[in-house]
């Protein structure tokens, strides 16, 4: 059995990079993807097992990009997102749709290849060492305890911002303990001259540069899907009558309301690191530039799995 497992969440389309999968993107001089280092980030810091949520019509490029290499590395396996992998009451019901479900039903897709406590990160995201290390430590020195226990690293949202346009970031409240108190899914935050704004028709709402954002990175014990799995159906029914072709199950959304509920609690660690990312097209050769310093800087060894 794995000690702690890291789930890489890359059935998404990336709508916004326009062209291509953005996640197999090359961003490294030898051609790592920004997976190769978060894996070999995770590895480090003690990581036993790779699952890979990705589309069944990607799989041959996927392997071929990515996953063949990685499987010389670590133990892999392989979770398919599908669009008809919902209820059986629902089939049927939401023809035309091409969109994935979101990450709700990307990590529901992993129960029967996950037996450990997990992270779960996003595939084109650069989350840095820290991240790793400390999701690691809270992750195999988990207390037993009657309620779930969820983490999530955090970031500083000036940390997290595209020169390039808007994005969205799931905004923290964190309590005096450290633990998530709430999370808004913030949309369109633009930074302009150091400042972190979104633009509304009444006007401009400027938000603290320094707040605790989340980038899906969150860490959770196997309890997590069965009360995924038990929110998905009225998700879908709500879906279904508001926005059934576009509609998404958010891992955060899942998170919030069980805060309210009562039924887990959610402890929030830090990361001070740089994130980065490729939101849009103009963001890669930012990304390429940092990789390469990191490099330089010794951080990676030039060829990353060469002598591993």
């Amino acid at each position: 059995m794995s000690k702690a497992t890291l789930v890489i969440m890359a059935a998404g389309i990336g709508s916004r990079f326009g062209g291509g999968i953005k996640q197999l993107a090359p961003i490294g001089p030898n051609g790592e993807i920004i997976m190769d280092y978060s894996i070999y980030d995770a590895l480090e810091a003690g990581f036993d097992k790779v699952v890979f949520v990705i589309r069944k019509d990607l799989e041959k490029d996927f392997k071929e990009i990515i996953g063949n290499r990685i499987e010389k590395e670590v133990e892999v396996a392989y979770a398919f997102q599908e669009l008809d992998d919902i209820p059986e009451k629902f089939s049927g019901k939401f023809t035309g749709r091409t969109k994935p479900w979101g990450t709700g039903q990307a990590i529901l897709c992993c129960k029967d290849v996950v037996d450990a406590p997990f992270l779960v990160i996003n595939a084109d995201d650069y989350y840095g060492k820290e991240a790793f290390k400390e999701a690691y430590a809270y992750l195999t020195n988990l207390p037993s305890t009657d309620i779930m226990q969820i983490c999530m690293v955090s970031f500083v949202l000036k940390n997290t911002l595209s020169d390039n346009g808007g994005v969205t970031r799931g905004v923290c409240k964190v309590d005096g303990h450290g633990m998530l108190a709430d999370i808004e899914e913030t949309h369109n935050i633009e930074k302009e001259d150091g400042k972190a704004v979104i633009h509304k028709e009444d006007g401009d709402v400027f938000l603290d540069i320094d707040s605790p954002v989340s980038m899906n990175m969150w860490g959770f014990t196997k309890s997590i899907l069965e009360e995924i799995k038990a929110g998905f159906p009225a998700f879908l029914d709500k879906g279904l009558q508001e926005n059934p072709m576009k509609c998404e199950y958010f891992l955060p959304t899942v998170v919030s309301n069980l805060l309210a509920e009562d039924k887990a609690t959610v402890s929030v660690l830090k990361s001070a690191d740089k994130w980065y990312g490729v939101t849009y097209k103009e963001d890669k050769p930012v990304v390429v530039a940092a990789i390469q310093r990191m490099k330089d800087e010794g951080l990676y060894p030039q060829h990353l799995w060469e002598g591993k």
